[in-house]
């Protein structure tokens, strides 16, 4: 009795624990979910403000936002353009590596735009503006390089394997379309013509089997060409 309450009350430890691991890895989920859906939220927020200023605003503030939106796009459609790959082509995970490093690059000037932002010596502001614009230029165009250059080698891999299928569908198109009519071969025909024999007992056996359907042969009387047309009766002695 002792045992079977100490085994009961196993099971219920081990039940609770499972009830408490699941629980804990779905609130995990449902968190990372929603932290997720805010950062999306608070991204696209931003974003529309920044393109906003971009456009609506001139001078100092209408270029650093300018900058930002730029800066923000290029790296965004980079990380989704790798992370997209790297799942069918394992070797863009180096490309994924030098772009999480560049990335600590645009995010160190991402924060310094913003705080320019908020600066209200515009004349300095303005001064810092042509380095800048280098930092953001060259960000740019290393996150680019690298989107492009995993965009070109998924398309190759896509162009190789597609004229691979094509030469394959040509093969196999060939050979549904090649059929042959088996000729008698001249070696065949030549040993009937010399065994004069054997010819004559075929020509015989053919002439056999001819000869009791032409002594049966029907009157044509009574022959009807047509399923419509009635049989004509055979004449009686009567």
């Amino acid at each position: 009795m002792e045992a079977v309450i100490l085994i009961l009350g196993l099971l219920f430890v081990a039940f609770m624990a499972l009830g408490v691991y699941v629980s804990v890895k779905v609130i995990g989920a449902a968190k990372r979910g929603v932290d997720r859906t805010i950062t999306q939220a608070r991204r696209t927020v931003e974003e529309t403000t920044l393109r906003a200023k971009s456009y609506g605003q001139v001078g100092v503030a209408g270029e650093l936002a300018q900058l930002r939106l730029s800066l923000r796009t290029s790296m965004r459609a980079t990380q989704e353009a790798l992370q997209a790959g790297v799942a069918e082509d394992a070797s863009l995970s180096e490309s994924l590596g030098l772009f999480q490093r560049l990335s600590v690059h645009g995010r160190e000037l991402d924060d310094e735009l913003k705080r320019l932002e908020r600066e209200p010596d515009r004349v300095t502001v303005a001064s810092l503006l042509p380095g800048l614009k280098q930092r953001t230029e060259r960000i740019t165009h290393s996150a680019e390089s690298l989107r492009w250059a995993a965009r070109d080698r998924a398309r190759q891999f896509a162009d190789d394997d597609l004229a691979a299928l094509n030469t394959q569908i040509d093969v196999e198109a060939g050979a549904l379309r090649h059929w042959t009519v088996e000729e008698p071969s001249a070696g065949a025909g030549a040993g009937a013509g010399a065994d004069g024999r054997g010819g004559e007992r075929a020509r015989g056996a053919r002439a056999g089997e001819e000869g009791p359907e032409a002594l049966t042969t029907r009157d044509p009387r009574a022959q009807t060409g047509y399923p419509w047309q009635k049989a004509v009766r055979p004449e009686t002695s009567n």
